[in-house]
């Protein structure tokens, strides 16, 4: 089987991260093409011997990209197509129609009541998603949480499978020689007190909310990994409080200490899992999140974890991760239990049972069962005997 990979692009992103994750554990031949911005996780792909391919797209309305995809398709002669992000979801379900793939499927990564990816969910962003739904196959939802907004808007619910975001743990484990390292690197005493933060600095991410907690709390520290938009505007608010010294900007951190791990290293910046050996408790103050892969990454690494909404967690009987303990993002919450965690001291506990059940091996399995699926669907509305659909057929729901 040969599956090509739509995506949006490949910048250090969850949902891209996630995919390159996915592809080790997929027993089939995958290709990537990323519409704009080859960024790191692009790098991290070719290291692991995948092909990716740069589409160029200028923009949204760049209609351009569909002729370029569609012969791209076409030439690969794929299988399957599966697209990941909403812009690869409008463009790249039509070019795998329009080549003649009859099997598409898509991941819903960033789905959120009132935003898609970080932006305002607006009436005609809403209609040209559902639109580009119905000529797919299957829709993944990354969690029960995201199924069930799917279902809300009008999705069919036989067309919606449940793939939850995986980590391999393995990479995640608490490493003292890695919380040494990468203290003495960022001029952080032993026995500092460090809050972590992971993620994309957007204004849904809230950082600046942990920005004020920590500033509230004389001596602790926050490192936080991640690049955006709000990132001047958060280094200029730790200057107005004062805390410039205690709150360090990270930028983009690689997600493993793989092949894309040792890129992190020239660069002199921990990968995410040293990062999370190096800090006491993580916080995800996000306003709201489809999964949040980085709180399961946090548990596998042993740390206490005050979060927001957070599917990953909330999906699950709380018994699964008594680690994750609910806070809403205001700075006052925040540096209240902040305050509780500091007197507590600093702690690592087993990783939860919640961090099992979202084991990359397993989701890929899960994955394969929805190709399956998709593929023996197809097949029966597209016998041997006719392998592509007509014109008509393709403009059929």
């Amino acid at each position: 089987m040969r599956v090509l990979h739509v995506i949006t692009g490949l910048g250090a992103g969850g949902a891209e991260q996630q995919l390159r994750l996915l592809l080790r554990r997929l027993p089939v031949r995958c290709d990537v093409v990323t519409l704009t911005n080859p960024g790191t996780v692009a790098e991290g792909l070719r290291a692991d011997g995948v092909h990716v391919t740069h589409l160029g797209m200028r923009g949204n309305r760049d209609l351009g990209a569909l002729p370029r995809l569609t012969r791209l398709i076409r030439h690969g002669q794929y299988d399957l197509v599966h697209t990941h992000l909403y812009r690869a979801c409008v463009y790249g379900r039509l070019a795998a129609r329009l080549a003649g793939v009859r099997t598409t499927v898509a991941t819903e990564h960033s789905l959120g009541t009132a935003e898609i990816e970080g932006r305002p969910l607006t009436r005609p962003t809403r209609a040209l998603y559902l639109g580009s739904e119905r000529i797919g196959s299957a829709t993944v939802a990354v969690s029960e949480t995201v199924a069930r907004r799917l279902r809300d808007w009008g999705v069919p619910a036989g067309r919606i499978h449940v793939v939850p975001n995986g980590i391999d743990a393995a990479h995640f484990r608490y490493d003292p020689k890695a919380r040494l390292t990468v203290r003495a690197r960022l001029g952080i005493a032993p026995d500092t007190f460090v809050v972590g933060g992971v993620g994309r600095l957007v204004p849904g991410k809230r950082f600046d909310a942990l920005v004020r907690a920590v500033a509230a709390l004389p001596g602790v520290h926050l490192v936080l990994a991640g690049d955006g938009p709000e990132r001047t505007a958060l280094a200029a608010l730790a200057a107005r409080l004062g805390v410039t010294d205690r709150v360090r900007l990270l930028g983009e951190c690689a997600g493993d200490t793989g092949a894309h791990g040792a890129l992190a290293e020239q660069r002199h910046a921990p990968t995410v899992p040293q990062l999370l050996s190096a800090v006491d408790v993580f916080v995800s103050a996000s306003r709201e999140e489809a999964f949040g892969l980085a709180v399961v990454e946090a548990l596998a690494a042993g740390l206490p974890v005050l979060h927001g909404p957070c599917p990953a967690v909330d999906d699950l009987p709380a018994h699964q991760s008594p680690g994750a303990l609910r806070c809403d993002g205001t700075p006052e919450q925040l540096t209240a239990a902040l305050r509780r965690q500091l007197a507590a001291g600093q702690r690592r506990q087993p990783p939860p049972a919640a961090v099992g059940h979202y084991d990359i091996t397993r989701s890929g399995e899960l994955l394969m069962e929805v190709y399956a699926g998709a593929l023996a669907r197809s097949a029966d509305r597209y016998p041997a005997d006719h392998p592509h659909p007509t014109p008509t057929e393709r403009a059929r729901p």
